[in-house]
């Protein structure tokens, strides 16, 4: 159990990983291994799980991803219990569940589970794992982070903070090339230095649609790179679809600049509308009550003044 335990010691002494002590201490329960290679040490376990493999698998069914394959196996597991009896007790298993479930104490908070490995970043702002490369911000090129292992993604993180997550590449063939996983922003700062690299580098041949549909444009002019990276480090400090929008306006409106991109932007960060639609007023405006000329009004200034004179 490689998950649990690092080294096998005399007897059943064993030295147990970081992670699954950290585990044990969450759930307060005491560890209990058995001797290598003796499976009749836990014979009702292993005989159960053969039963269950039988009654769950047979026939073996087929799922589109690892979430639907668990969905369905919760699914099945709760129905089975409606129909497996006890042995020990009266009725079957979910009977008794039912019966001891007001005197079970309340779960706490979930362990977050994983398996941890300490990498060093690669110059090209990689780091291997299982034959696939994942990237990570450019600003922790050739330094030691943390890569924590879930069964559907891999998190990224350094000097007590995350860094990134990206979705985990499970591919058991040996016979394929390993992959790398980009993200774009992780190279923002870097073509910031270098915008020649924005042409033909790697983690910017999936940018989003409008992204490419402006770089198109823009690097038909001089300075044109050095104009697109400026509008993609944007979104270090905007909301990415808030600069997607943007861009897309711009686009719309025939105005594919960075002065208009932002310009657009601040109107939409600052809670501005867009210009409406013009109002269709008349030339000529009339009155529909006119004043009534009154100059008996002057009259009593006058004689205001002539009292404050006295």
């Amino acid at each position: 159990m490689k998950t649990a335990v690092d080294r096998i010691g005399s007897g059943k002494a064993r030295q147990v990983n970081a992670r699954f002590a950290a585990m044990a201490s969450h759930y307060l329960f005491e560890t209990d291994f058995c001797n290598p290679a003796s499976g009749w040490e836990k014979g009702q376990v292993e005989k159960n799980v053969q039963d269950a493999r039988r009654r769950l698998w047979q026939p073996l069914p087929s799922f589109p991803d690892l979430a639907a394959l668990n969905a369905w196996l919760e699914a099945r597991c709760i129905e089975q219990w409606g129909e497996i009896p006890h042995g020990a007790l009266p009725g079957t298993i979910a009977d008794v569940h039912a019966a001891e479930v007001s005197s079970l104490m309340p779960l706490g908070r979930p362990f977050d589970g994983f398996v941890e490995h300490t990498k060093r970043v690669s110059p090209t702002c990689l780091v291997h794992f299982e034959r696939n490369r994942y990237s990570v911000p450019a600003s922790f090129a050739n330094r030691p982070v943390s890569l924590r292992i879930y069964p559907e993604r891999i998190v990224v993180a350094a000097e007590g903070q995350i860094l990134c997550e990206h979705t985990r590449i499970i591919e058991r063939s040996h016979y394929l090339p390993g992959r790398t996983i980009y993200d774009w922003r992780h190279y923002l700062a870097v073509v910031q230095r270098k915008p020649g690299g924005l042409r033909n580098g790697a983690p910017f041949a999936e940018l989003p649609d409008a992204f490419r549909q402006l770089q198109g444009q823009l690097l038909k002019r001089p300075g044109g790179d050095q104009e697109m990276v400026e509008i993609l480090a944007l979104v270090l400090q905007h909301d990415e679809q808030a600069v997607l929008c943007a861009v897309e306006l711009a686009l719309e409106a025939g105005v594919a600049t960075k002065t208009h991109v932002i310009n657009i932007l601040h109107r939409l960060t600052d809670g501005k509308a867009p210009p409406g639609a013009p109002i269709d007023a008349p030339q000529a405006l009339r009155l529909t009550r006119e004043p009534v000329a009154n100059v008996e009004r002057y009259d009593a200034l006058r004689d205001r003044e002539q009292r404050h004179a006295s």
